[in-house]
């Protein structure tokens, strides 16, 4: 099947915003006593589509113990550079005993011919704004954002923060409603099994993945549509987790996105953690 740049752009879209709800995670407080979080966690991760590089997505994040940093940033380059795609997405937030609570958001996306920005802001629980540069109205085909699809969601990269807020047991029994400024949906997750782990050099941390399998399901803002028969498979992402116990959180090593004409993926290359105690870890693939 040809893919077209019509294609490779909605995947690309729809590859960075499951991939940057999917990024470093901490432990849920409820776990401890204490709140603790990494300092600081940065990531860089290799992108390929149907077995092709096409590009990498660098994360970081930042917790000083009670509110949280989070950036991530990608190039995307396909169709032997016909097709280059660039996205930069920011998020940050406060850090409470009940949970993540995200601030604001914001996401730059610029292809060859085009630029637009979406910014979103938050009250306590509840969206409260949203910017989107060009302003273009919804289309009338789309499913009507209604005021309680707007209440306790988190953004994509408050998403990147509480994917993995869970106890071991429950890592891959989850749903993370989301809010990207445009469409609301949740990740659904669910278990799908285990995998050994061989590490070139041993960082001392659990040498196991646990693989969720995570449904993507449409709530408001989209046109029903595109789901009819879609080519990207909804039903069939997959996060393969690692847990850092040193660190007392999970890290994606590898994120899969199926489509009828091949997987996108997003495989670990390094993640270096400091660890609240100013300890140094190392993960690499």
């Amino acid at each position: 099947m040809a893919i077209s740049r019509s294609g490779v752009k909605r995947l690309a879209v729809g590859c960075c915003l499951t991939l940057a709800a999917a990024a470093v995670s901490p432990v849920r407080a409820a776990e401890a006593s204490v709140v603790t979080f990494p300092s600081e966690v940065a990531a860089v991760y290799r992108l390929s589509f149907n077995g092709f590089n096409v590009g990498k997505y660098h994360f970081t994040a930042t917790y000083d113990g009670k509110s949280y940093t989070a950036k991530g940033n990608t190039e995307i380059s396909a169709l032997f550079g016909a097709f280059k795609w660039a996205g930069i997405f920011t998020g940050s937030g406060s850090v409470e005993t009940s949970g993540l609570r995200p601030a604001s958001f914001e996401m730059s996306m610029k292809t060859k011919s085009k630029t637009s920005t979406v910014k979103v802001s938050f009250n306590g629980p509840r969206v409260a704004s949203v910017a989107l540069v060009p302003n273009k109205a919804p289309s009338p085909e789309a499913v009507k954002l209604k005021p309680e699809n707007l209440q306790n969601v988190f953004d994509p990269m408050g998403a990147t923060l509480a994917i993995s807020s869970a106890n071991p047991s429950d890592a891959c029994n989850r749903t993370i409603p989301v809010f990207d400024g445009k469409a609301r949906y949740d990740l659904q997750f669910s278990m799908k099994g285990r995998e050994p782990l061989k590490e070139k050099r041993p960082s001392g941390q659990p040498a196991e993945l646990v693989v969720c399998r995570v449904k993507y399901v449409p709530i408001a803002g989209h046109k029903p549509k595109d789901f009819v028969n879609p080519w990207v498979d909804y039903d069939h992402i997959e996060i393969a987790l690692r847990a850092v116990p040193t660190a007392g959180i999970y890290v994606p090593y590898r994120v899969t996105v199926p489509s009828t004409i091949g997987p996108a993926v997003m495989t670990v290359d390094t993640i270096n953690i400091t660890a609240a105690n100013n300890q140094q870890i190392a993960l690499k693939q």
